[in-house]
């Protein structure tokens, strides 16, 4: 079977790190892809939101599974696209259809299903430019640190989290009434400050079945000790140690379940991935957020994680047949640390040549803002490799992924040296 993985991330290598061990595979494509990618598959330069171009790829190349990586592409309509054109609509494409991609699309819709629903989550109100006062007058009623949160999509920085209440305020006027990140902060979400210790978890669903995930903690601060500004993402653990089986299984009955309901009763076509965002408060789970796809880094430490065949289940998927998988999770501990260009994530420079990859091992390299230049590999984004590690314990992991990264260099090469600091 022929698979197209749009993306050029390090959930994108990651799926197709998985997926070209399938004996069902016959082509693995991947679209933009990156150096790690063309090592196990075709790239394609192609947008990961030119749907034109993708579905006559799709046609000319006999595709049966389309896997979306990005949120983009889900928020734009590329399911959709592929359901209302005749020679298209056969192929099974991984991800939510347009109107269940606003649970990431918009935090205000996401928060409104929430609150239909009954999953627990944070106090919240929205305001636009017009209601931007009635916001800061709405910031006085909260305790500090205040959450702002910009209503579409800004790549993972549109959060905001402020304990001074004028500097809070004077932030809501500048998203709102200076656009600072654009049309996604058209509208902000004020929410309540739950003060708690992070994680996420992942859900793969048919739209009638689901099957959980290993959950995972990413670390989103550049800084070591969770200082900074925040980043897509510098490492990243699984299994998560605090989630004891009681807590999942209040994750289980009070987010997961209520959430694939939902859908169904929301009538929200839902067929992917659902990463939840969760914090921990007391002994409680409540949501922070949903994104509509895989994370990343937590791709890279989750998917490693899993022993069936991803090409099974992604076709279990297409087929509503996720009922009759059981997963079968690895009991070792993954840990991911995220190598980064130096001025993430602000102004930093590309084209820097990374060596010592081939030197790496007992940890999985995962390519991230990577691509190739003749036979080099060089730097092309903010995070650059990701290398994961697996051990019966996450410390060992952890320090089995820094002994591998002393191997590698690049100039202005920076990582966090503490991931998994608070655990």
């Amino acid at each position: 079977m022929n698979i197209l993985v749009l993306g050029s991330g390090g959930r994108e290598h990651t799926f197709a790190w998985k997926l070209a061990q399938s004996p069902l595979l016959t082509k693995l494509f991947v679209a933009p892809g990156n150096a790690g990618t063309a090592a196990i598959a075709e790239n394609v330069a192609m947008s990961v939101n030119d749907f034109e171009a993708i579905g006559t790829f799709s046609i000319e190349n006999n595709i049966e599974i389309v896997v979306v990586g990005p949120e983009d592409p889900l928020v734009n309509g590329i399911h959709d696209y592929f359901l209302n054109d005749e020679a298209l609509k056969h192929i099974h494409v991984i991800g939510p259809q347009q109107e269940a991609a606003e649970l990431e699309g918009s935090k205000e819709f996401a928060k409104e299903f929430m609150m239909r629903h009954n999953i627990p989550t944070a106090a919240y109100e929205s305001f636009t430019k017009e209601t931007v006062e009635a916001g800061c007058e709405f910031l006085t009623t909260l305790q500090s640190p205040y959450v702002l949160k910009a209503d579409g999509l800004a790549a993972g920085k549109g959060v905001l989290i402020i304990k001074d209440l004028q500097e809070a305020q004077n932030s809501l006027r500048e998203m709102l009434v200076e656009a600072k990140f654009g049309d996604a902060s058209t509208k902000v979400v004020i929410e309540e400050f739950l003060d708690g210790i992070e994680l996420s978890c992942f859900v793969l669903t048919d739209g009638k079945n689901y099957v959980t995930l290993p959950t995972a903690k990413d670390y989103k601060r550049i800084g070591e000790g969770d200082t900074g500004l925040n980043t897509g993402g510098m490492g990243a653990i699984s299994p998560v140690p605090f989630a004891d089986a009681e807590f999942m299984e209040k994750i289980e009955t009070r987010v997961i379940k209520p959430t694939i309901e939902g859908f169904q009763k929301d009538n929200l076509p839902y067929k992917g991935f659902v990463f939840i965002g969760l914090i921990k408060v007391g002994n409680d789970p409540l949501v922070i957020e949903y994104n509509v796809r895989m994370g990343d880094p937590e791709t890279e430490v989750v998917i490693p994680r899993l022993e069936n065949d991803l090409v099974e289940l992604f076709q279990a998927v297409g087929n509503q047949t996720l009922d009759t998988i059981s997963l079968k999770i690895k009991e070792e501990a993954a840990t991911t640390i995220m190598v980064v260009s130096g001025g993430y994530p602000e102004a930093y420079e590309k084209g820097k040549e990374i060596t010592g990859i081939e030197t790496i091992e007992d940890s999985i390299v995962f390519h991230a803002g990577t691509k190739l230049e003749g036979e080099k590999v060089v730097t092309n984004g903010g995070r650059v490799i990701a290398i994961t590690s697996q051990a019966t314990t996450y410390e060992a992991a952890i320090k089995k992924s820094y002994q591998n990264i002393n191997k590698l260099h690049f100039d202005k090469m920076y990582y966090r040296k503490d991931i998994g600091f608070d655990l």
